[in-house]
């Protein structure tokens, strides 16, 4: 049920044309989202490909990709990368489809900020990559 009421509204929202909505990105400086994450405040979501997640990422990064995401993904399946409280930063390889995800997350009721440094801006600017 949970999933076909969130493919509800990503079907709702393609309708409606991610122009329309597309989150801002956020204004929070890359150095105060690492710290954030650090601090255990937040949490860094990657919505990239799977082989763009394979290709390499962020240490402290969980990974959910946008097809995922447009899918449709289970509350319980959220609620494993998303802890209850805590700020959500999403990324992607540019800045785009971090903001069509978050539009879609928001549909879902989670809040989400899109970064708009892309992966390689984000490791330029001391992230570090997992190993």
């Amino acid at each position: 049920m949970e999933r076909m009421l969130f493919g509800v509204a990503v079907v709702s929202l393609a309708m409606m044309g991610f122009r329309a909505l597309a989150a801002d990105h956020t204004k929070d400086t890359p150095a105060e989202v690492k710290q954030a994450v650090a601090d255990g405040k937040a949490v860094l979501i990657d919505v990239r490909e799977a082989d763009e997640w394979k290709d390499g990422h962020l240490k402290d990064a969980k990974h959910l990709a946008l097809s995922d995401i447009k899918a449709g993904v289970t509350a319980e399946q959220l609620k494993k990368l998303i802890p209850t409280g805590k700020v959500v930063y999403l990324h992607c390889a540019a800045g785009g489809r971090c903001r069509k995800a978050a539009d879609l997350l928001k549909a879902a009721g989670i809040e989400s900020r899109p970064l708009k440094p892309g992966y390689d801006d984000l490791v330029k600017s001391g992230f570090d990559q997992a190993k």
